[in-house]
């Protein structure tokens, strides 16, 4: 039985938290810290980095409300292989050295969570070669043992590894509430547009809120 109910779009989302998980996509420092893949990329990190605060205190509530939590990092092992090179023709910056070690490279001091973010023990780290979550991981199998049904996700870019995830969650049959303010693009057009994308045509992909919304509904 449902008894948690977030004022959302296109409609109220309802959810019980016990089958309930928070996903935070790729708050790594490689694309909220100078110097990393973002920047690499030509982008201002500002909208990403501008973030964290909000992130943190969804984190902290779920946190204290028992809510699973799930880490996403996007990254490639240190001898590439699992980098398609479809890939890396369109971000050849990936595996070159920057100022927080290889760029987009698992183990380096670039491809790990912001400190403020840092998952603590029991906390799932997925480590993706893709844009989604679900990709070549384990997540759908950790889901499914754990009894989850619905996804808050947070997290960047909210127009590529964000949309993707959710994407691939909507396809499994999970329901996926989006936090407008705890998402961020490089480009406010992008943020604007996957917003609308997610909640549109009766929710197509899912819902869309604020995190304060959430939070109202976790109480």
């Amino acid at each position: 039985m449902r008894k948690n109910v977030a004022k959302a779009k296109p409609f109220n989302f309802d959810y019980d938290p016990k089958k309930t998980a928070l996903v935070i996509i790729d708050m790594q420092r490689d694309f909220c810290a100078p110097g990393g893949f973002g920047e690499a990329l030509g982008n201002d990190i500002t909208p990403t980095k501008s973030i964290i605060p909000t992130v943190r205190k969804v984190l902290d509530a779920a946190r204290a409300k028992g809510i699973p939590v799930i880490h996403t990092r996007e990254g490639h092992k240190p001898d590439l292989s699992d980098l398609e090179p479809a890939k890396l023709r369109r971000s050849s910056s990936i595996g070159k050295k920057g100022p927080m070690g290889r760029i987009l490279v698992r183990g380096e001091y670039g491809h790990d969570i912001v400190d403020e973010l840092q998952p603590i023990k029991g906390e799932l780290v997925i480590d993706k070669p893709g844009k989604g979550a679900f990709y070549e991981t384990s997540l759908q199998k950790h889901l499914k043992k754990h009894g989850i049904e619905s996804l808050i996700v947070c997290g960047v870019t909210t127009h590529v590894c964000v949309h993707t995830t959710i994407r691939e969650a909507n396809d499994r049959g999970y329901e996926c509430l989006m936090l407008e303010d705890g998402t961020a693009a490089f480009d406010p057009r992008d943020q604007e547009a996957a917003i609308r994308m997610v909640n549109q045509q009766g929710g197509i992909f899912g819902w869309t809120t604020t995190s304060d919304e959430f939070l109202k509904s976790l109480k």
